[in-house]
């Protein structure tokens, strides 16, 4: 037990050391505390939260913000006389606009049409493994 004490003195004097130290310690309560940790479909208690964020960002307020980032962006872009900050705003707004499709797409992948297209894949690698 000394020895760790001493170590941590040690290290108390090399501040890279003991931020090191600090974001191991952190990094081992959150194993700890997230070891009952849910993934798939099981654990529904946050599909309110996610419902009322879909409902936000693709009703009234969402559009209401993307049309503003595009219109931000086109103010922008004529101060600028650079077109590129009137597209960013466009990304911007259809980002908005889109991300919950893209969320739900991404985290609720299957392997459906995995067997369609296995053979283009196949010969994309050129059948390396």
């Amino acid at each position: 037990m000394q020895n760790l004490v001493n170590d941590i003195k040690n290290a108390a004097k090399n501040k890279d050391t003991l931020r090191n130290l600090s974001f191991m310690f952190v990094l081992a309560l959150l194993m700890l505390a997230s070891r009952d940790a849910m993934a798939g479909n099981a654990g529904t208690e946050f599909d309110d939260v996610w419902t009322t964020l879909k409902d936000w960002t693709q009703g009234s307020l969402g559009r209401i913000v993307a049309g503003s980032m595009i219109l931000v962006g086109l103010v922008g872009g004529i101060a600028r006389q650079n077109i590129m900050a009137f597209a960013t705003g466009i990304g911007g707004g259809m980002g908005l606009y889109n991300s919950p499709k893209i969320v739900e797409t991404v985290m609720g992948a299957t392997l459906e049409t995995a067997e369609k297209v296995l053979p283009v894949v196949t010969q994309i690698t050129n059948g390396l493994n």
